[in-house]
């Protein structure tokens, strides 16, 4: 290696013991490194290794705490004492006329108008009674009582499950039926709850062959090989490369035939892409649905679609192979809200997932019927999205599952404000700030972005292999691989520039790649950000230019 490049504090061979660790573990190390750098200099830290954004969705929240108003004053009403105590509404009679009233009251804000024109879609759209719909949403709002249903509460689902259909499927047109959800702790509790209902209903076993779609969200890879699981994992890799020798991420029939394989039982996915951030093309979409009804029409299909909101026209395989497939969405990014922990499971109402249960042998469903029996008197005839929430409570708990009913209220809340705005202003609104702020990484690093409708721009993965072969040639190429690990840019990053990313590695991606989140920090930070990355690779230039002359 040449000499004239700077010393950094972490050595090559802690780079090589850190790089095992996951993504998440690594970062703090970086942190450290980075808050050491600032302390010493003008910097300030820039931790683009965090994927919660730096917005909020203010109307639904405003709307939630206009309603606990409302709500708080009807509970005063059933009972008061001595001002710190009141009761619980348990009747429903003119509850709809008192809460008609205090809109009337509150009128000319965006907060009682998203609550009023709630209150009418669910009564136009959804058929819903006026005071047992007030009364549920009171209910939820103070959460004086368990879910009930313990899945999702009925004048809640439909709203969300409009918006999924909206948001993942592009409209009702596009689909038959009718899904159901579950109301879920986040994404990551959905998966969970995925992974070992799979395991309880003998729809997985221990060793199955799965896919990963890569790259993909760490833990997904994580959790695969728990011991529990220790899944035999076929790794489908996003190796498109775009016309200007960068990648665009997107998936070559040649992968996607790993998924031909009927001995493969499930296929996860996460769409638009984590850290990519692309969406799977119409092309790589339609191949899949091929795939499965040619070839492999019993894969059952997760697909993890938070980011979806991000690309217009967005369509998940839920609409494109519903019956194969469950889609995991969370509110936590678009809303900007990762602390309120709001997501939801969806299968269709027609899916293989019952049909395969129905079907197994008779051992198998001996079995289940026993697990199931303190349920009903039919445990046969639950459906597997039930079978999810009472195993979220191992069963035994069934009658306190569900997620609490006021997450669930704020959930209905924002997916109602995104049904109401018809015009797609919020969306507009948040696609613009990840898109200025990719434009800003793009042009630090010194290379025109692409224009491309699947990018939703929440992360952007730079694979420096890449760059370093697009500006320099294979030969530099080769010396830096050689020479470093792939880690090592991120140590320079935080120790040189207090600047802290993830390894792209770490998610399944390229070895070289570095995941930068583009939804937490300040729109200039990124150009900063990408001239810091820029510089970085120079310096390596310099030290290689200063090997050949030797």
């Amino acid at each position: 290696m040449g000499t004239e490049i700077s010393k950094i504090k972490t050595s090559r061979e802690a780079q090589k013991i850190l790089s095992t660790l996951s993504p998440f573990e690594i970062k703090d190390e970086l942190i450290s490194l980075a808050k050491e750098h600032t302390a010493h200099s003008t910097s300030m830290m820039l931790n683009a290794g965090r994927g919660n954004p730096n917005w909020i969705a203010t109307v639904p929240r405003e709307a939630f705490f206009l309603f606990g108003q409302f709500a708080l004053s009807e509970c005063r009403n059933t009972m008061e004492r001595q001002g710190i105590l009141a009761g619980i509404v348990e009747d429903k009679n003119d509850l709809a006329s008192r809460f008609d009233a205090f809109l009337q009251a509150n009128k000319n804000t965006p907060a009682s108008e998203l609550l009023e024109k709630t209150y009418q879609y669910g009564i136009n759209k959804h058929g819903f009674d006026k005071d047992a719909c007030i009364r549920e949403w009171i209910e939820a709002l103070m959460g004086f009582s368990y879910p009930e249903p313990d899945r999702m509460l009925r004048h809640i689902e439909p709203i969300v499950e409009d918006y999924l259909v909206q948001e993942m499927c592009g409209g009702r047109e596009n689909v038959k039926g009718k899904y159901d959800i579950f109301a879920v702790e986040g994404g990551t509790a959905a998966m969970c709850y995925i992974f070992d209902s799979f395991m309880q209903n003998y729809l997985t076993k221990r060793g199955d062959k799965i896919a990963l779609l890569t790259p993909t969200f760490t833990p997904y890879i994580e959790m695969s090989d728990l011991d529990r699981y220790k899944f035999d994992v076929v790794y489908v890799q996003a190796k498109g490369i775009g016309y200007n020798g960068f990648h665009n991420w997107q998936y070559p029939t040649s992968e996607l035939d790993k998924l031909k394989d009927p001995a493969i039982k499930v296929a996860f996915i996460v769409n638009p892409s984590n850290p990519p951030s692309f969406a799977m093309s119409s092309e790589t979409l339609d191949y899949i649905a091929d795939i499965v009804k040619n070839y492999n029409p019993e894969l059952m299909i997760i697909t993890d679609d938070v980011y979806g909101t991000f690309v217009n026209n967005f369509r998940s395989l839920m609409a494109i192979i519903p019956h194969n497939t469950i889609t995991v969405y969370s509110f936590s990014k678009y809303f900007g809200c990762t602390g309120w922990r709001l997501g939801t499971i969806a299968i269709h109402e027609d899916n293989i997932y019952d049909k395969k249960i129905a079907n197994l042998n008779p051992k198998f469903k001996k079995d289940l019927n026993e697990r199931y029996s303190t349920m009903t008197l039919h445990p046969e005839k639950i459906k597997f999205i039930d079978r999810l929430v009472a195993d979220s409570r191992q069963v035994a708990l069934n009658h306190t599952a569900g997620l609490s009913l006021p997450q669930q209220f704020q959930m209905m809340l924002f997916s109602a404000y995104s049904l109401l705005d018809t015009e797609n202003i919020y969306k507009k609104l948040t696609q613009e700030i990840v898109r200025e702020r990719y434009n800003l990484l793009w042009e630090g690093l010194e290379v025109t972005p692409t224009e491309d409708p699947n990018n939703a721009g929440y992360y952007s993965e730079i694979d420096v292999m890449v760059a370093a072969k697009h500006f320099y040639g294979d030969a530099f190429a080769t010396w830096l691989k050689n020479n470093f690990e792939p880690v090592d840019i991120l140590f320079r990053l935080a120790e040189k520039t207090s600047i802290v990313l993830l390894n792209g590695g770490g998610f399944g991606g390229p070895p070289w790649s570095i995941r930068v989140s583009l939804a937490n920090l300040s729109t200039e930070s990124y150009l900063v950000i990408g001239k810091n990355i820029r510089l970085i690779i120079e310096e390596y230039v310099e030290s290689w230019e200063a090997s050949q002359k030797k």
